[in-house]
Protein backbone atom coordinates (compact mmCIF):
# COMPACT_ATOMS: atom_id res chain seq x y z
CA UNK A 1 0.00 0.00 0.00
CA UNK A 2 1.41 3.30 -1.37
CA UNK A 3 1.98 5.93 1.98
CA UNK A 4 0.24 9.31 1.42
CA UNK A 5 2.49 11.84 2.45
CA UNK A 6 0.78 15.13 3.78
CA UNK A 7 2.32 18.68 1.93
CA UNK A 8 2.96 21.58 4.40
CA UNK A 9 -0.08 23.39 3.20
CA UNK A 10 -2.21 20.37 5.10
CA UNK A 11 -0.72 21.23 8.70
CA UNK A 12 -0.53 24.98 8.02
CA UNK A 13 -3.87 25.83 7.31
CA UNK A 14 -4.82 28.77 5.86
CA UNK A 15 -5.92 31.97 7.88
CA UNK A 16 -6.79 34.99 6.95
CA UNK A 17 -8.21 37.86 9.20
CA UNK A 18 -11.08 38.88 7.35
CA UNK A 19 -12.52 35.14 7.23
CA UNK A 20 -12.96 34.34 10.43
CA UNK A 21 -12.80 38.31 12.19
CA UNK A 22 -15.90 38.07 13.80
CA UNK A 23 -15.19 34.54 15.38
CA UNK A 24 -11.52 36.13 16.28
CA UNK A 25 -13.33 38.90 18.26
CA UNK A 26 -15.28 36.78 20.39
CA UNK A 27 -12.70 33.87 20.72
CA UNK A 28 -9.97 36.47 22.12
CA UNK A 29 -12.79 37.82 24.67
CA UNK A 30 -13.39 34.62 25.67
CA UNK A 31 -9.93 33.52 26.35
CA UNK A 32 -10.01 36.83 28.50
CA UNK A 33 -12.33 35.63 30.53
CA UNK A 34 -10.75 32.80 31.69
CA UNK A 35 -7.68 34.41 31.79
CA UNK A 36 -8.40 36.60 34.20
CA UNK A 37 -9.82 34.11 36.71
CA UNK A 38 -6.44 32.39 36.23
CA UNK A 39 -4.79 35.96 36.76
CA UNK A 40 -7.31 36.28 40.15
CA UNK A 41 -6.67 33.39 41.93
CA UNK A 42 -3.34 32.19 41.33
CA UNK A 43 -0.06 32.82 42.90
CA UNK A 44 1.88 35.94 41.35
CA UNK A 45 4.97 35.05 39.34
CA UNK A 46 7.21 37.20 37.81
CA UNK A 47 6.50 38.70 34.37
CA UNK A 48 2.87 37.76 34.42
CA UNK A 49 3.60 34.15 33.72
CA UNK A 50 0.71 33.14 36.09
CA UNK A 51 -1.76 34.81 33.58
CA UNK A 52 -1.11 32.94 30.68
CA UNK A 53 -2.60 29.66 28.75
CA UNK A 54 -1.01 26.67 27.61
CA UNK A 55 -1.76 24.91 24.55
CA UNK A 56 -3.42 21.17 24.87
CA UNK A 57 -3.67 18.69 22.13
CA UNK A 58 -7.67 19.92 21.70
CA UNK A 59 -7.43 23.33 22.98
CA UNK A 60 -6.37 26.13 25.67
CA UNK A 61 -6.09 25.67 29.18
CA UNK A 62 -5.02 27.54 32.67
CA UNK A 63 -3.56 23.94 33.87
CA UNK A 64 -4.05 24.00 37.96
CA UNK A 65 -5.21 26.53 39.60
CA UNK A 66 -5.32 26.43 43.74
CA UNK A 67 -8.50 27.45 45.58
CA UNK A 68 -8.28 26.82 49.26
CA UNK A 69 -7.66 23.33 49.86
CA UNK A 70 -9.02 22.22 46.06
CA UNK A 71 -7.45 23.44 42.55
CA UNK A 72 -9.57 23.52 39.30
CA UNK A 73 -8.63 24.23 35.78
CA UNK A 74 -10.89 25.40 32.65
CA UNK A 75 -9.84 24.36 29.43
CA UNK A 76 -11.22 25.33 26.08
CA UNK A 77 -11.42 21.90 23.91
CA UNK A 78 -11.78 22.74 20.20
CA UNK A 79 -12.62 19.00 19.01
CA UNK A 80 -15.67 18.92 21.14
CA UNK A 81 -16.51 22.61 21.40
CA UNK A 82 -17.04 22.49 24.93
CA UNK A 83 -15.69 24.41 28.01
CA UNK A 84 -14.36 22.09 30.79
CA UNK A 85 -13.96 23.35 34.18
CA UNK A 86 -13.08 20.50 36.55
CA UNK A 87 -12.19 20.04 39.94
CA UNK A 88 -9.78 18.20 42.04
CA UNK A 89 -12.03 16.87 43.90
CA UNK A 90 -13.80 14.89 41.23
CA UNK A 91 -16.56 17.81 39.98
CA UNK A 92 -16.47 18.54 35.74
CA UNK A 93 -18.71 21.25 34.62
CA UNK A 94 -19.48 21.70 30.78
CA UNK A 95 -20.02 24.81 29.06
CA UNK A 96 -21.35 24.57 25.62
CA UNK A 97 -18.86 26.36 22.81
CA UNK A 98 -21.49 27.95 20.58
CA UNK A 99 -22.52 31.25 19.09
CA UNK A 100 -23.28 33.53 21.95
CA UNK A 101 -22.37 36.51 23.11
CA UNK A 102 -19.40 37.51 25.15
CA UNK A 103 -21.86 38.79 28.17
CA UNK A 104 -24.02 35.51 28.19
CA UNK A 105 -20.66 33.46 28.28
CA UNK A 106 -18.99 35.51 30.82
CA UNK A 107 -22.40 34.81 33.17
CA UNK A 108 -22.07 31.53 32.52
CA UNK A 109 -18.64 30.43 33.42
CA UNK A 110 -19.03 32.92 36.69
CA UNK A 111 -22.54 30.91 37.34
CA UNK A 112 -20.76 27.14 36.85
CA UNK A 113 -17.86 28.49 39.11
CA UNK A 114 -20.62 29.47 41.69
CA UNK A 115 -22.08 25.92 41.74
CA UNK A 116 -18.94 24.48 42.79
CA UNK A 117 -18.42 27.00 45.19
CA UNK A 118 -15.28 28.96 43.47
CA UNK A 119 -15.97 32.56 44.07
CA UNK A 120 -13.87 34.67 42.27
CA UNK A 121 -14.06 38.79 40.94
CA UNK A 122 -12.60 39.55 37.83
CA UNK A 123 -11.75 43.14 36.20
CA UNK A 124 -14.54 43.08 33.47
CA UNK A 125 -12.73 45.71 30.75
CA UNK A 126 -11.09 44.01 28.42
CA UNK A 127 -7.56 44.83 28.01
CA UNK A 128 -4.89 45.40 25.09
CA UNK A 129 -7.68 46.19 22.65
CA UNK A 130 -9.69 49.26 21.00
CA UNK A 131 -13.06 50.28 22.12
CA UNK A 132 -13.07 47.58 24.88
CA UNK A 133 -17.16 46.86 25.95
CA UNK A 134 -17.15 45.22 29.82
CA UNK A 135 -17.64 41.40 29.43
CA UNK A 136 -20.85 41.35 31.21
CA UNK A 137 -22.22 44.51 28.64
CA UNK A 138 -21.03 42.99 25.60
CA UNK A 139 -24.00 41.40 23.39
CA UNK A 140 -22.07 42.41 20.41
CA UNK A 141 -19.42 39.77 19.93
CA UNK A 142 -21.42 36.46 19.62
CA UNK A 143 -19.89 34.64 16.27
CA UNK A 144 -18.20 30.89 16.75
CA UNK A 145 -17.44 29.29 13.73
CA UNK A 146 -16.41 25.99 14.35
CA UNK A 147 -13.95 25.15 11.06
CA UNK A 148 -12.06 28.73 11.88
CA UNK A 149 -11.71 28.00 15.64
CA UNK A 150 -10.30 24.57 14.79
CA UNK A 151 -7.80 25.88 12.25
CA UNK A 152 -6.95 28.22 14.89
CA UNK A 153 -6.39 25.10 17.53
CA UNK A 154 -4.43 23.46 14.50
CA UNK A 155 -1.98 26.62 13.88
CA UNK A 156 -1.63 26.84 17.45
CA UNK A 157 -0.51 23.50 17.55
CA UNK A 158 2.09 23.72 15.21
CA UNK A 159 3.50 27.09 16.37
CA UNK A 160 3.65 25.54 19.92
CA UNK A 161 5.49 23.08 18.48
CA UNK A 162 8.07 24.91 17.21
CA UNK A 163 8.83 27.42 19.69
CA UNK A 164 9.25 24.58 22.11
CA UNK A 165 11.85 23.05 20.50
CA UNK A 166 13.63 26.79 19.90
CA UNK A 167 12.93 26.94 23.51
CA UNK A 168 14.95 23.85 24.52
CA UNK A 169 18.44 25.38 22.70
CA UNK A 170 18.56 27.26 26.00
CA UNK A 171 20.66 27.76 28.63
CA UNK A 172 19.97 30.70 30.29
CA UNK A 173 16.25 32.04 32.31
CA UNK A 174 13.50 31.44 29.60
CA UNK A 175 9.40 31.61 29.72
CA UNK A 176 7.03 28.71 28.93
CA UNK A 177 5.58 28.59 25.61
CA UNK A 178 2.14 30.28 26.76
CA UNK A 179 -0.39 32.06 25.30
CA UNK A 180 -1.15 35.55 26.24
CA UNK A 181 -4.57 36.68 26.03
CA UNK A 182 -4.12 40.37 26.00
CA UNK A 183 -2.93 40.32 22.81
CA UNK A 184 -3.92 36.73 21.14
CA UNK A 185 -0.64 35.63 20.85
CA UNK A 186 1.75 32.39 21.11
CA UNK A 187 5.53 33.76 22.83
CA UNK A 188 8.55 32.51 24.31
CA UNK A 189 11.51 35.25 25.78
CA UNK A 190 14.54 34.49 26.43
CA UNK A 191 16.63 36.82 29.12
CA UNK A 192 19.91 37.71 28.89
CA UNK A 193 20.13 38.10 33.30
CA UNK A 194 20.67 41.63 33.13
CA UNK A 195 18.13 44.41 34.14
CA UNK A 196 16.11 46.51 31.89
CA UNK A 197 15.54 50.23 31.72
CA UNK A 198 12.29 51.43 32.35
CA UNK A 199 9.56 50.45 30.14
CA UNK A 200 7.61 53.66 28.54
CA UNK A 201 4.47 51.90 28.75
CA UNK A 202 1.85 52.58 26.35
CA UNK A 203 -0.55 49.66 26.03
CA UNK A 204 -4.29 50.04 25.25
CA UNK A 205 -6.16 49.45 28.49
CA UNK A 206 -3.04 47.98 30.43
CA UNK A 207 -1.53 49.88 33.43
CA UNK A 208 2.09 51.21 32.99
CA UNK A 209 3.12 49.03 36.18
CA UNK A 210 1.93 45.77 34.70
CA UNK A 211 4.31 46.45 31.11
CA UNK A 212 7.17 47.32 33.58
CA UNK A 213 6.87 44.09 35.41
CA UNK A 214 6.79 42.01 32.27
CA UNK A 215 10.11 43.64 31.18
CA UNK A 216 11.63 44.38 34.05
CA UNK A 217 14.90 42.24 32.55
CA UNK A 218 16.33 42.44 28.93
CA UNK A 219 14.53 40.51 26.40
CA UNK A 220 15.02 38.63 23.22
CA UNK A 221 11.31 37.42 22.82
CA UNK A 222 9.47 35.66 19.39
CA UNK A 223 5.94 33.84 18.95
CA UNK A 224 3.33 33.86 17.32
CA UNK A 225 0.14 36.23 16.26
CA UNK A 226 -3.00 35.78 14.82
CA UNK A 227 -3.23 39.13 13.16
CA UNK A 228 -5.36 41.98 13.44
CA UNK A 229 -5.03 46.18 12.68
CA UNK A 230 -4.50 46.10 8.82
CA UNK A 231 -1.48 42.58 9.43
CA UNK A 232 -2.31 39.25 8.52
CA UNK A 233 -1.16 36.12 10.65
CA UNK A 234 2.90 36.53 11.43
CA UNK A 235 5.92 35.09 13.27
CA UNK A 236 7.68 37.97 15.46
CA UNK A 237 10.78 38.82 16.89
CA UNK A 238 11.79 41.54 19.08
CA UNK A 239 14.29 42.83 21.74
CA UNK A 240 14.03 45.01 24.37
CA UNK A 241 15.40 46.86 25.09
CA UNK A 242 16.12 47.37 21.19
CA UNK A 243 19.70 47.56 20.74
CA UNK A 244 21.76 49.76 18.04
CA UNK A 245 21.22 48.44 14.70
CA UNK A 246 18.85 45.96 15.30
CA UNK A 247 16.48 46.24 12.36
CA UNK A 248 19.49 46.75 9.95
CA UNK A 249 20.88 43.68 11.33
CA UNK A 250 21.08 40.69 8.80
CA UNK A 251 18.53 38.23 9.86
CA UNK A 252 17.59 34.98 7.29
CA UNK A 253 14.71 33.91 5.60
CA UNK A 254 14.61 36.67 3.03
CA UNK A 255 10.82 36.87 3.40
CA UNK A 256 11.78 38.24 7.04
CA UNK A 257 11.57 41.99 7.30
CA UNK A 258 11.80 44.10 9.81
CA UNK A 259 8.48 46.44 10.93
CA UNK A 260 8.69 49.94 11.50
CA UNK A 261 5.32 50.43 13.00
CA UNK A 262 5.49 47.16 15.54
CA UNK A 263 9.41 47.65 16.04
CA UNK A 264 9.67 43.98 15.37
CA UNK A 265 10.83 42.03 12.64
CA UNK A 266 8.22 39.88 11.14
CA UNK A 267 8.07 36.43 9.15
CA UNK A 268 4.45 36.33 7.40
CA UNK A 269 2.26 33.15 7.97
CA UNK A 270 1.46 32.64 4.27
CA UNK A 271 5.39 32.51 3.54
CA UNK A 272 5.57 30.21 5.72
CA UNK A 273 2.44 28.52 4.88
CA UNK A 274 3.99 27.96 1.30
CA UNK A 275 7.26 27.08 2.19
CA UNK A 276 8.89 23.56 1.06
CA UNK A 277 10.24 23.06 4.71
CA UNK A 278 8.45 25.61 7.29
CA UNK A 279 9.77 24.09 10.02
CA UNK A 280 13.29 24.65 8.69
CA UNK A 281 12.42 28.59 7.77
CA UNK A 282 10.22 29.43 11.28
CA UNK A 283 13.50 28.41 13.00
CA UNK A 284 16.09 29.80 11.51
CA UNK A 285 14.14 33.65 11.67
CA UNK A 286 13.94 32.85 15.72
CA UNK A 287 17.29 31.95 15.81
CA UNK A 288 18.66 34.71 13.40
CA UNK A 289 16.48 37.51 15.06
CA UNK A 290 17.67 36.21 18.46
CA UNK A 291 21.20 36.58 17.50
CA UNK A 292 20.88 40.39 16.72
CA UNK A 293 19.39 40.98 20.35
CA UNK A 294 22.04 38.96 21.50
CA UNK A 295 25.05 40.07 19.51
CA UNK A 296 24.13 43.72 19.54
CA UNK A 297 23.73 43.64 23.08
CA UNK A 298 26.63 41.63 23.92
CA UNK A 299 24.75 38.94 25.69
CA UNK A 300 27.32 36.43 27.52
CA UNK A 301 26.37 33.53 25.18
CA UNK A 302 28.56 31.38 25.85
CA UNK A 303 27.08 30.79 29.55
CA UNK A 304 23.63 31.32 27.78
CA UNK A 305 23.47 29.01 24.76
CA UNK A 306 22.99 25.44 25.03
CA UNK A 307 25.47 23.09 23.82
CA UNK A 308 24.16 19.32 23.81
CA UNK A 309 26.09 16.82 25.28
CA UNK A 310 27.32 14.34 22.71
CA UNK A 311 27.34 10.77 24.02
CA UNK A 312 30.90 9.07 23.08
Amino acid sequence: MAIVQSSPTDIWLPLPVAAWQDTYETLHLWTQIVGKIRLALTPKINHWWHSTLYITPHGLTTSTIPYGRRNFQITFNFVLHQLLIETSDGTTKIIELAPRSVANFYQAVINALTEISIDVRIWTMPQEITDPIPFEQDEKHSAYDREYIQRFWQILVQAERILTRFRSEYAGKCSPVHFFWGSCDLAVTRFSGRRAPQHPGGVPNMADWVTREAYSHEVSSCGFWFGGGGHEALFYAYAYPEPEGFKNYPIQPQEATYSLDMREFILPYEAVRQASDPDAMVLTFLQTTYEAAANLAQWERAALDYIPVVKS
